[in-house]
């Protein structure tokens, strides 16, 4: 039997089923990293629909299904999910990656990404990467790293970005069909921001690679790009 499907939330409906008191992805045992990444990736956007219900070739259909029907679909009808859901999804994340620390202690979001999308639903890598000339990487997502810059006070996501491929030398290969960004995060002890604003777009013009562009001076194709 088909599972019953539920499409993301959009505009008034994700307002009046999110918002309000025991709305979200409820926390419990340090599970904050991977509620935070589910409820990005899944509530109100359909661009990784494909992992709950494509077969991939290394598909494990137990967690595929625990993910669906347990997390997504409940989000998306209420606008809550127990903890209980996302403990069962931990504890076969546990089985899975022999790491005993997804039951009980705080992970890295990439780390969880990368297990479930590589290693248990086996989808290929959504980033493909360059830096100074180098051979390309493929990756789930990309983490910022940056030092830290006085004239950045509340930075927006555009603002990291495109700071952040430019201190490390990067660029884009090829347009990725889905671009997932991890903010910089420090613990509990110090935070580099204690604010960013979300850009509801993201221009990566400038952080593809051979991308043609405008010469700034004469509007003509440029032929040469300063950092």
């Amino acid at each position: 039997e088909d599972p019953e499907s539920f499409p993301p939330l959009r505009n008034e409906a994700a307002v009046r089923v999110l918002q309000g008191r025991m709305k979200g992805i409820q926390g419990h045992c340090n599970s904050c990293y991977m509620d935070a990444a589910l409820f990005s990736l899944f509530s109100c956007t359909s661009v990784l629909d494909s992992m709950l219900f494509m077969p991939f070739p290394l598909c494990d259909r137990n967690v595929q299904g625990i993910l669906r029907d347990e997390i997504v679909n409940p989000l998306r009808r209420t606008g809550f999910v127990k903890a209980s859901s996302v403990m069962h999804l931990r504890e076969q994340l546990t089985d899975k990656g022999q790491c005993s620390s997804f039951t009980n202690a705080e992970s890295d979001p990439e780390e969880f990404l990368n297990l479930i999308m590589q290693q248990i639903l086996g989808i290929e890598p959504l980033l493909k990467l360059q830096s100074g000339g180098q051979k390309e990487q493929e990756c789930y997502c990309y983490q910022i790293f940056m030092d830290k810059q006085e004239d950045l006070v509340v930075p927006d996501v555009q603002q990291l970005v495109e700071r952040s491929f430019l201190s490390s030398d990067l660029k884009l290969v090829e347009i990725p069909s889905c671009f997932i960004i991890q903010m910089p995060r420090f613990g509990k002890e110090y935070k580099m921001f204690s604010k960013i604003i979300p850009s509801l777009e993201l221009d990566i013009t400038d952080l593809l690679l051979d991308s043609p562009r405008e010469c700034c001076l004469c509007g003509d194709v440029a032929t040469l790009e300063c950092s």
